[in-house]
């Protein structure tokens, strides 16, 4: 039985509301008598304290978020036990968790939901530096306070990573909506698993909803084992390829594919949210906040007017308009095409990338008739993983014909070892096709050698090119199935290595 409301626990806890409710505990909303002020209280249940497993669960969440002190973690105030029935103090925060927040409204802002995601790993990354692990990372386990900043609680399940003991083999913990592949199968679960979950929660934050359902929770489990995510772009069409490739990757199937560290996630979210707000030329609500604590490297793509305030940048401008004469005089003895690296992508291991044109990239189309969006091309070699470009629009699954395609002219000509593809559609296949001239006008040609390919393509997986040491001008992704579900292939960067 939980204590009722009214409750005085170790002469100095009031409880005054009960406002959460579990298996193992009930959690409220008391007052802490001796200083005065608002608390939350976490009562374990009295028949559960019997359980020597349950128990030591219960006190190890009070020493794990111990050791936490972070803004975007609910921190522990105290602990103890009162009629040997155990109990934890955190501070009380006012609001709502995100799971409410999301059935409140809906899909929220891109930029807000970008936010809440770099708090949430910002918070997360704290716990793995102290070897922690969440492991039931869910909206559900995050509070909105009234300001609108984010808060990660309950670390009920967590587990320091050289904890024996405690779990059965084969048992998964964690709520099965947000649960990674090898929690699912209930193996050893580490902080990429914390990572897949939150990858979840951010697209159930753009969509509305989980990405799977069924019968049971056992059949939940099993989809993130083995079905693909669905395109988060389909049921947000406004969702920006860049945003897209995060969510793909941190929720792989793969461990070797999925962000292997808190960093590397928050960075690219921290990309992200200054490529959405330069999109919509500003940011509301919690994503203005989180703007102001982004790096840098992330702020250099932001608006003039959200790096600066007004008076500087009023200050700003003036300069530059004096500015204004000298540097078109200077342009115009120092202007030239633009060139540069294929892509912002990483190069393979002692490969390094082909210098490409902006204009390098052209669509084709040998049995169609209207193209594949040529005014788009440019979009594949920009180096902006934020814009695209994309196959028309085919019936779900079948392209209808042999294939269509997309190559770069990589003038003069190399003899590229490797290409990468940054794409936003999952699971599409293709053949890289190489040509000394041309390009050939079909496929297949005596003009196009097959230098390589790949099935169920992942974004930014590399592709080896075997040129035999000749050198080609036209490298052709030759697209021969379309994703299951999928109408179309977006590409958003396209990267040869030599």
């Amino acid at each position: 039985m939980s204590s009722p409301v009214g409750t005085l626990l170790s002469d100095r806890y009031r409880l005054d509301a009960q406002v959460g409710h579990g298996g193992m505990s009930t959690v409220y909303r008391a007052f802490d008598t001796v200083l005065e002020r608002q608390v939350a209280i976490k009562l374990m249940h009295r028949e559960m304290s019997s359980d020597s497993d349950q128990l030591e669960r219960f006190r190890r969440e009070a020493r794990a978020v111990a050791q936490l002190n972070h803004a975007h973690i609910v921190g522990v105030i105290d602990a103890g036990e009162d009629n040997e029935t155990p109990y934890i103090v955190f501070e009380y925060v006012e609001g709502e968790t995100l799971k409410d927040r999301i059935r409140r409204l809906g899909r929220l802002p891109v930029p807000e939901a970008v936010a809440y995601a770099i708090e949430i790993a910002r918070a997360l990354g704290a716990a793995h530096e102290r070897q922690i692990v969440h492991r039931d990372v869910k909206p559900q386990n995050v509070l909105i306070d009234e300001e609108g900043t984010a808060k990660v609680t309950d670390f009920g399940i967590a587990r320091t990573m050289t904890e024996e003991g405690l779990t059965a083999d084969g048992r998964v913990l964690g709520t099965t909506d947000y649960v990674s592949p090898e929690q699912a199968l209930g193996h050893e679960v580490g902080p990429q698993s914390d990572l897949y979950s939150l990858g979840i929660v951010l697209f159930e934050m753009l969509t509305g909803d989980v990405p799977f359902s069924g019968e049971n929770q056992v059949a939940v489990a099993m989809k993130h084992v083995r079905e693909e995510l669905p395109d988060v772009q389909l049921r947000r069409p406004e969702v920006s390829s860049a945003l897209a490739a995060v969510i793909d990757r941190a929720t792989a199937k793969e461990l070797t594919d999925r962000y292997s560290d808190d960093t590397q996630l928050i960075a690219d979210l921290e990309d992200v949210l200054s490529i959405e707000t330069a999109r919509t030329g500003g940011a509301t609500g919690e994503a203005t906040s989180v703007l102001r604590t982004l790096p840098g490297s992330a702020r250099r793509r932001l608006p003039l007017r959200s790096r600066v305030g007004t008076p500087r940048l009023i200050a700003f401008m003036a300069l530059v308009a004096a500015a204004v004469a000298v540097i078109l005089v200077l342009a115009l003895h120092n202007t030239r095409r633009g060139t540069g690296p294929a892509a912002a992508l990483k190069a393979p291991p002692r490969l390094s990338n082909v210098s490409l044109a902006r204009s390098a990239a052209h669509d084709y189309d040998p049995y169609g008739t209207g193209g594949e969006h040529p005014e788009l091309t440019r979009f594949a070699v920009d180096r902006d993983p934020s814009s695209t470009w994309s196959t028309e629009n085919y019936d779900a699954g079948d392209l209808q014909k042999a294939g269509v395609g997309l190559y770069i002219d990589a003038k003069p000509s190399v003899s590229a070892k490797a290409m990468r593809i940054q794409t936003p559609t999952k699971g599409f296949d293709l053949t890289v096709y190489g040509a000394k001239s041309g390009p050939p006008k079909t496929v297949p040609d005596p003009g196009w050698t097959e230098l390589g390919s790949a099935a169920a393509l992942k974004s930014r997986e590399p592709i080896q090119l075997d040129t035999a040491s000749q050198r080609f001008r036209y490298y052709l992704i030759w697209i021969t199935k379309l994703p299951r579900e999928a109408k179309k292939v977006e590409i958003s960067e396209v990267a040869l290595f030599d």
